[in-house]
């Protein structure tokens, strides 16, 4: 048995599939909370069965972590509080969350109830982890696009100890950064409703949809790496699924060893889309990634039968008895205005307009151009990458760069003393009054797409709007391979490249140049306007039309 051997984590979308992970060797379980969570069309858990669950897995001496994982506003706040207490008396383990707004609230509300960073947090790098830590969390899930290198690197690094998945569907988005089931759908998958249009075609093909992940095959390097917990995706799967592949790996964490043929095969048969894909974690980013469910292997799954004997190995029963909290959201943070003005972001191919190289005016990293008040970091910076985005940033400040828009929570640790004044981009995912909080040194934030105006309206903190751009829908690690993708009704979105991303960018633009009066009613007298596919003709259509309050000539997407 390897030495300091991580934790098997398993999912559990019901009470079943719970009892399933456990007969097949997890040392761990998470589930899905009545409310506030990813998944929320699993079958989940109410107060009763949820208890149970706990009771059960604490019986074997396994662990539960419960996801509260979807981005909250204030007027959710006391709910998702209440919730956690429920659940650190039922005797959940910990809490896996993605809003930090609610981590620094829970840190100072239940002090004792471990928190991990949800992987829809878009942790990816070193300075993730640090930011995780000080805020309260224990643990971090790190992003699924993270190659076995930079992993090394994290785990070597960390503050906090490191969670990775190893098998299970993943996402053509880096988690956490996906709103185009939000945009185009209505169903938001930051809130636990994604409708996968990853899974459809586009151009007649299947451009965005994965096969399942399997690192089966490396688990002797993985055990190398010093994870300290290894999850498997798949609450949405049956327990005959989750039993097959925790079970498989149980035997390959004792054994300290790779898969065989015939244990890949046996995992192919519990569920594949095409066969499986290790290229995230190889950095074999190519086509072979991709993969659909085929009939084919819903064949070979329901051929596959195994009887569910317990391998689950002898453990001391958890026993503990905890006090009932009653915790009781704080009050929100004193109100601050971001000053009011207007900022434009220029992206791929998108120039600015010489009237404006005064204004505060942002370009992506990559991109820059000396005079230029603002720069844009990149979305994603693995840890390898780091040491070059620092010497780039620094030639921007030295060719006139003033301000700096960050993009995921692990920059601010990397750049707060470069200088810069500091903004925060909307993939922050600001969502309520107290996000904010876990950002020391930001001056404001550009808020969640997602708000809508009510919502920006509520919390108090320094906010600016995007009232115009097409929106970012993916951030996508592996290239697209064109430059549009069609979708079965002809809507056509077009994909550029940002650093080393393609961007999946809104058919139509956020279009509110027209609507100043509901805009000064969000209570946000700062604005921003995003241009990438825009000739210089069209920016200054868009420019004169804001000027003129004037209204939308085309199909646009409206904040409401």
């Amino acid at each position: 048995m390897p030495l300091n051997m991580p934790e098997l984590l398993c999912p559990a979308g019901s009470f079943d599939a719970l009892r399933a992970a456990v007969l097949g060797g997890a040392d761990a379980v998470y589930l899905g909370a009545p409310r506030f969570n990813a998944r929320m069309r699993a079958k989940n858990f109410d107060d009763e069965t949820l208890k149970k669950g706990i009771d059960f897995c604490h019986e074997k001496g396994v662990r539960v972590y419960v996801t509260v994982n979807t981005l909250l506003t204030d007027r959710q706040m006391p709910d998702a509080l209440a919730l956690a207490a429920d659940l650190w008396e039922m005797g959940a383990d910990a809490l896996i969350v993605a809003d930090l707004g609610l981590a620094r609230v829970l840190r100072e509300q239940l002090p004792d109830l471990p928190l991990h960073a949800s992987t829809q947090a878009s942790g990816h790098s070193v300075g993730a982890a640090e930011l995780f830590r000080k805020i309260g969390f224990s643990r971090m899930v790190c992003a699924r696009e993270m190659d076995r290198e930079n992993l090394k690197e994290l785990c070597e690094k960390s503050p906090i100890p490191v969670e990775m998945f190893i098998h299970g569907a993943i996402c053509a988005c880096h988690s956490g950064q996906c709103l185009m089931s939000s945009m185009i759908g209505g169903r938001s998958g930051n809130r636990g409703e994604c409708a996968q249009p990853c899974r459809l075609p586009y151009n007649g093909k299947y451009p965005i949809s994965f096969k399942d992940l399997c690192l089966a095959g490396h688990m002797r390097e993985i055990l190398s790496l010093g994870v300290a917990s290894l999850k498997v995706e798949g609450r949405m799967k049956s327990p005959r699924y989750v039993y097959e592949v925790a079970s498989v790996y149980r035997r390959l964490l004792d054994e300290g060893r790779d898969a065989s043929p015939r244990e890949i095969e046996s995992l192919r048969n519990a569920f594949s889309r095409s066969g499986f894909t290790d290229g995230y974690f190889t950095g074999k980013i190519d086509g072979s990634m991709l993969g659909i469910r085929r009939e084919e292997d819903k064949d070979k799954s329901r051929a596959a039968s195994q009887v569910m004997r317990d391998l689950a190995p002898i453990r001391k029963p958890v026993v503990y008895e905890r006090a009932p909290v009653k915790p009781v959201c704080p009050p929100l943070p004193p109100e601050k205005q971001a000053p009011s003005g207007v900022s434009y972001r220029f992206s791929n191919g998108a120039q600015i307009p010489p009237e404006l190289m005064q204004e505060l005016c942002f370009l992506p990293l990559d991109r820059y151009v000396p005079g230029v008040r603002g720069v844009v970091m990149p979305a994603v910076v693995f840890p390898r990458a780091e040491k070059d985005v620092l010497n780039r940033l620094r030639r921007a400040k030295d060719q006139g760069a003033t301000d700096l828009l960050i993009t995921n929570p692990g920059q601010l640790p990397l750049v707060r003393d470069e200088g810069f004044v500091l903004h925060g981009d909307f993939r922050l995912n600001v969502t309520n009054s107290f996000a904010p909080l876990a950002f020391d040194g930001v001056a404001d934030f550009i808020v969640s797409p997602e708000l809508n105006p009510a919502q920006i309206r509520d919390p108090s903190l320094p906010k600016t709007v995007l009232i115009y751009g097409k929106l970012p829908l993916m951030l996508l690690e592996k290239p697209v391979g064109g430059k549009t993708l069609r979708d079965r009704r002809g809507v056509v979105f077009p994909v550029i490249r940002e650093g080393k991303r393609d961007l999946l960018l809104n058919a139509v633009p956020v279009y509110m140049l027209d609507k100043k009066e509901e805009l000064d009613k969000m209570n946000a007298p700062s604005r921003h306007l995003f241009f990438t596919t825009e000739t210089p003709g069209e920016v200054r259509g868009v420019l004169n039309a804001y000027r003129r309050g004037e209204a939308p000539k085309g199909a646009v997407r409206r904040i409401k």
